[in-house]
């Protein structure tokens, strides 16, 4: 994970704390070697160091599959306050991100990569993100995820860089920050060598159109709790239409809206 900042010749730019050892400064074409690049673009590159820096996200970075950049629009603001915000037309509360720096942001991001990159806007007005539209952004080369703030984006972001929208869920959060980084988690994981085992993500929840099938693991026993005796059968054909059949119970039990959509297909 990297943090890419624009020059600014009048006024010295303070960099946010960075408990984790502090983000790298350069600019540079990406590495021809990774998957896919991720752009981050934000007015609080800060949010992101925790999530980035654990786990799956931390070693497909480490070991070159991915790479993640931060830029931070209020970067290409162009007053004294770094002001990137302003009252909407026609009256209203809040207020709305203005075209111009988050323009120039996108703008300058592009030409940091040969790949043009998919543009997303990630707003409560777009398409429900999904475990489908998970599968079908891993395949792209390059993202560039941008995250919206206050009362959201003047409609010429979207028109303009003809970005995409989407949307985690029908609910609305204080900013599109947290919404990257589910996107950025979903995709990962499905990315050849992201997960220890190639077949883990073949079998989560929605991978198939069902929920997951229960899992267990030891003790065999627990407080009275027993593991399935077919689990512990060692017939792997009766293990499978097992777990295909607990899958198809538990998506009528708890997410039966699942198989009405697969119907429609």
């Amino acid at each position: 994970m990297r943090k890419n900042r624009k020059s600014r010749k009048n006024r010295a730019h303070i960099q946010p704390p960075n408990l984790l050892g502090g983000y790298k400064h350069v600019i540079m074409q990406t590495n021809s070697d990774v998957i896919m690049r991720i752009d981050i673009l934000t007015l609080f590159p800060q949010v992101f160091e925790s999530p980035l820096s654990c786990s799956i996200l931390k070693r497909a970075q480490d070991e070159g599959l991915i790479e993640i950049v931060l830029t931070d629009i209020r970067d290409f603001a162009t007053d004294n306050y770094r002001k990137v915000d302003d009252k909407p037309y026609g009256g209203g509360p809040g207020m709305v991100m203005m075209p111009g720096p988050v323009f120039d942001c996108a703008e300058h991001v592009r030409k940091l990569s040969p790949d043009k990159g998919r543009v997303i806007l990630l707003t409560p007005q777009g398409q429900k993100f999904n475990q489908a539209k998970a599968i079908e952004l891993s395949a792209e080369k390059r993202l560039i995820l941008i995250a919206g703030k206050y009362e959201g984006f003047d409609e010429r972001i979207r028109i303009g860089l003809d970005a995409e929208q989407i949307s985690i869920g029908d609910y609305v959060l204080n900013g599109g920050e947290l919404a990257a980084m589910v996107i950025i988690d979903a995709v990962v994981r499905l990315l050849p060598g992201a997960l220890g085992d190639e077949d883990s993500a073949k079998d989560d929840s929605f991978s198939a159109g069902l929920l997951e099938y229960p899992q267990y693991t030891r003790p065999e026993v627990f407080r009275g709790m027993k593991v399935p005796e077919i689990l512990l059968s060692g017939d792997h054909a009766k293990i499978a239409e097992w777990r295909k059949q607990q899958a198809l119970e538990r998506t009528k039990k708890w997410r039966p809206d699942l198989l009405k959509d697969n119907n429609k297909k």
